[in-house]
């Protein structure tokens, strides 16, 4: 499938219902959004990917800058990227938090994602384009992709997740990071060509992706092995 496919989703018609579209949203949720009594708010750097989420949520962007982060492994680094925000107001956040084990206003979740579990890949896919990271080990020659967050709970149910899917990924222990977070890495012997194909199958479909980070994986994933994987999607 060509990565300039124009295929964009619908909207949700009901943002709990377990479909690719909605599994893809609420993973953007959990690793780069939060939720108050009332409102649910998501951020991405992707313009693509903003535009499918406030299609899905039947809401509108909400706000664009350029944000200063810090790296998440080291806050000596930072970044400036393009920050995207949407927000959903009314039942859906008091509802995930009921459902989906999400925190609210800022208390512990619990994170059941149960429901997903035929949409595994799409809520992957969410989780690794909010809180993971994509890199082209040069020393190696290999591919690095981690996972980062403030929540230990989120990152031990992301790697369970990874754990139940039918791939060979094994993952690294949780280690805390610089800025006081936590993370994990794909081990050295995972295979990440076959990751990528799997985190992005059906992504041409639903529309439900960031063109940014899925062309980075497609490319760092190519460089690693020597061979054209074809585009993802």
């Amino acid at each position: 499938m060509s990565e300039t496919a124009d295929a964009a989703p619908g909207p949700a018609e009901d943002l709990l219902a377990a479909t690719p579209e909605t599994a893809y949203f609420w993973g953007r949720v959990a690793g780069d959004g939060e939720l108050t009594g009332n409102c649910v708010t998501v951020h991405t750097e992707d313009e693509r990917a903003a535009d499918a989420l406030a299609t899905i949520a039947g809401a509108d962007r909400t706000g664009h800058q350029v944000a200063a982060r810090e790296s998440a492994h080291d806050a000596s680094i930072v970044r400036y990227e393009d920050e995207y925000e949407i927000q959903v107001f009314g039942s859906p956040a008091d509802r995930a938090g009921a459902a989906l084990g999400l925190p609210i206003d800022g208390q512990p979740g619990g994170y059941r994602f149960d429901s997903f579990a035929d949409h595994r890949a799409p809520l992957v896919r969410g989780l690794l384009e909010a809180c993971g990271t994509v890199c082209f080990r040069e020393s190696s020659g290999s591919v690095g992709i981690s996972f980062v967050h403030g929540d230990e709970s989120l990152l031990q149910t992301i790697r369970s997740l990874l754990a139940d899917a039918n791939l060979h990924v094994p993952t690294d222990d949780l280690a805390e990071t610089s800025s006081g977070g936590y993370w994990f890495g794909l081990a050295d012997d995972a295979d990440t060509g076959e990751f990528a194909e799997w985190v992005y199958t059906g992504s041409d479909e639903s529309g439900c992706y960031s063109d940014g980070r899925r062309q980075k994986l497609r490319r760092s994933v190519e460089r690693a092995t020597g061979s054209d994987v074809g585009d993802l999607g």
